[in-house]
């Protein structure tokens, strides 16, 4: 059996494993790999890609500073946290506050060192990345719009990184950020409706809370609509191969998204809608496989621009 010290010991493990969302980085990393792959670099062979040690570097540098983010954004949001989730709020207090400001220093300047191996341009892409995180988590998170649009752009961020390394500009680059964009933003503000009672008691600037749930929800339908451009030229327009049928089906979930959402007006269903955004992003990841399948065998993607 374990010793009492050993118990706790994991108890904090899991405690800051919830508080750095440690299950969300993973996904992070393996987006950026294969969107490096099959977006980003698609004249280089997947082996050199998955070889290459400047990328290695940047996706871990990427997560490291999606981890530290997590943090001040836990610790900024710990009194909202308590009332809109207790139970995680309980797992993540067995680290302390002082703690946890110990680790996201620490994390940072990680970071710093390890942004030297690959550019002093990457260097003061991640500096500038901590910064905008800590900003939002300080300032911006409270205001509406602002609020929403800074999370989804800061959600993006770690693709642009790998964007300026390849320094390609594909147009179809763009298209596939502002779907992704989209929906972040949808998600954004959906999981204000979800927390409106702790934005409410915490002062939290937030679409809901400003304008009313009404409001918000038509701006969510706006934004789905929305969804339609980038998926559009996405399927009519670029070369996604068979991730056509992933765009197909994000349209349908969509609609059914809108028809739950004028239905919804508790945190059980706000929390329904969230998860179908998070599943829709998820898989997303996973679906960029269906671009070019066939390079899993051969190892290159067949230019078709």
């Amino acid at each position: 059996m374990l010793s009492r010290k050993n118990k706790h010991l994991l108890l904090k493990i899991a405690s800051m494993f919830s508080v750095i969302r440690g299950y969300n980085i993973p996904i992070i990393a393996l987006a950026q790999y294969l969107s490096a792959i099959f977006i980003l670099a698609p004249e280089k062979r997947a082996l050199s890609v998955l070889l290459d040690f400047n990328l290695f570097i940047i996706v871990i540098v990427s997560g490291l500073t999606i981890a530290s983010g997590y943090i001040i954004n836990n610790f900024y949001d710990s009194e909202k946290d308590l009332i809109n989730r207790p139970n995680k709020s309980q797992l993540d207090r067995l680290v302390s506050q002082k703690t946890k400001l110990k680790v996201y220093f620490t994390v940072n300047f990680i970071v710093f060192l390890l942004s030297f191996f690959v550019s002093f341009r990457a260097v003061l892409f991640f500096s500038a990345y901590i910064f905008l995180i800590w900003f939002y988590s300080h300032k911006l998170k409270k205001m509406a719009i602002v609020g929403n649009m800074t999370a989804a752009f800061l959600a993006v961020l770690p693709f642009f990184a790998i964007l300026l390394y390849y320094k390609n500009t594909y147009p179809q680059i763009f298209a596939h950020a502002n779907f992704l964009f989209l929906l972040l933003i949808i998600r954004e503000i959906i999981k204000d409706l979800e927390n409106i009672k702790g934005d409410i008691a915490n002062d939290y600037q937030t679409i809901p809370v400003m304008f009313g749930e009404s409001t918000a929800k038509k701006i969510i339908t706006f934004l789905t609509v929305l969804t339609i451009i980038p998926i559009y030229f996405l399927v009519e327009i670029f070369e996604v191969g068979y991730m056509d049928i992933y765009f197909y089906m994000s349209l349908i979930i969509l609609i059914f998204f809108l028809q739950k959402l004028w239905k919804s007006n508790s945190k059980p269903d706000y929390l329904k809608l969230h998860n179908m955004l998070k599943f829709l992003v998820v898989s997303g990841v996973f679906c960029i496989v269906l671009i070019d399948p066939e390079v899993l065998v051969h190892g290159r993607r067949l230019l078709k621009f």
